[in-house]
C-alpha cells in the first residue's frame, strides 16, 4: 500500500453556526485519483480548501504530504503549498498578459525574488515551458495574449501552468463544470496523465467522468461523507441516494 498523501481525522470546518464539513475521516493514498461527488453546497470546495491549508480546520486533524496543518507556521505552510497544485473554475489567469507569463506562474514559488521579477519583465520561453504547452496542444500560443484564447484553450493554459509546477498533490475544484463533454474529458485526461505520478483529488458533478478517470470516489452531502467506494461501484442506487432531494 502506498504511503498516505492526505489523512483527515474527524476534520471539520464551521462558519458561525453552520458546519460546512464535519466529522470527515478520510485517507487518500499517494498516486490515487479520487473524485469528490455531491450536490451544490455539499462542502466539496471547503474540503479542498482544508487540504490546501487555505482554510484551517475548526475541529479534528488534517495531515497533507506528511505534515500536520494545525499550528503550522506561515513560512512552512507556504513551502507545503508549493508542493500542491490547484485548478479551480476561475482558473486564476491574468488575461491581459501573454500565455508565457501565466504558465511561468507555476514556477514562481521555486524562484528567488530577483528571478521572479525578471521573468515578469522579460519572460523566457525555455524548453520546459514549451514542453508544458506542447503537452496541452498549445505550443503555438506561447506569445499569445491570454484574453484572445477560447475558454477551452484557457483551461489548457491553467493545466500547462500546473505541469510546470510539478506538484505532488493536485486539487481540482470542479475544473470542467462549464465545458462540453468532449472538452471535459480532454482536461481530465491531462490531469490524470502527468509526466510523473501525482495524487489527484477532483470535485465533479458528472459521475460518468468519475467512473472513467478516477479510481475511487467519495460522496459528500450536507458536509458529511455518505460513501467511499471504488468508482466501478458507483451505481444508480448510490448516486440516487446522494443527489435526491429530501
Amino acid at each position: 500500500m502506498p504511503a498516505p498523501a492526505v489523512v483527515l481525522r474527524q476534520a471539520g470546518r464551521r462558519f458561525a453556526s453552520h458546519d460546512a464539513v464535519a466529522d470527515i475521516d478520510l485517507t487518500i493514498y499517494s498516486g490515487e485519483r479520487l473524485a469528490v461527488l455531491g450536490p451544490s453546497g455539499a462542502g466539496k470546495s471547503t474540503l479542498l480548501s482544508l487540504l490546501n491549508g487555505s482554510l484551517p480546520a475548526t475541529s479534528g486533524d488534517v495531515e497533507v504530504l506528511g505534515t500536520r496543518l494545525a499550528g503550522l507556521p506561515p513560512a512552512r505552510l507556504r513551502a507545503l503549498q508549493r508542493r500542491i497544485g490547484i485548478i479551480s473554475q476561475r482558473l486564476d489567469l491574468v488575461d491581459q498578459v501573454r500565455v508565457l507569463h501565466n504558465i511561468n506562474g507555476g514556477r514562481l514559488g521555486r524562484w528567488n525574488s530577483l528571478r521572479a521579477l525578471a521573468a515578469l519583465a522579460w519572460p523566457h520561453a525555455d524548453a520546459a515551458a514549451i514542453a508544458a504547452l506542447d503537452r496541452v496542444g498549445l505550443a503555438w500560443a506561447v506569445h499569445e495574449r491570454t484574453e484572445r484564447l477560447s475558454g477551452g484553450e484557457r483551461q489548457r493554459v491553467a493545466i500547462a501552468r500546473l505541469l510546470l509546477q510539478e506538484p505532488e498533490l493536485v486539487l481540482a475544484d470542479e475544473p470542467v463544470s462549464s465545458l462540453d463533454p468532449a472538452r471535459a474529458a480532454g482536461i481530465l485526461n491531462l490531469l490524470c496523465a502527468p509526466a510523473r505520478p501525482v495524487t489527484l483529488v477532483v470535485s465533479l458533478h458528472q459521475p460518468e467522468l468519475a467512473r472513467r478517470h478516477c479510481t475511487r470516489a467519495v460522496g459528500l452531502r450536507a458536509g458529511r461523507l455518505v460513501f467511499d467506494l471504488p468508482t466501478d461501484r458507483l451505481d444508480d442506487r448510490v448516486l440516487d441516494n446522494l443527489y435526491t432531494l429530501t
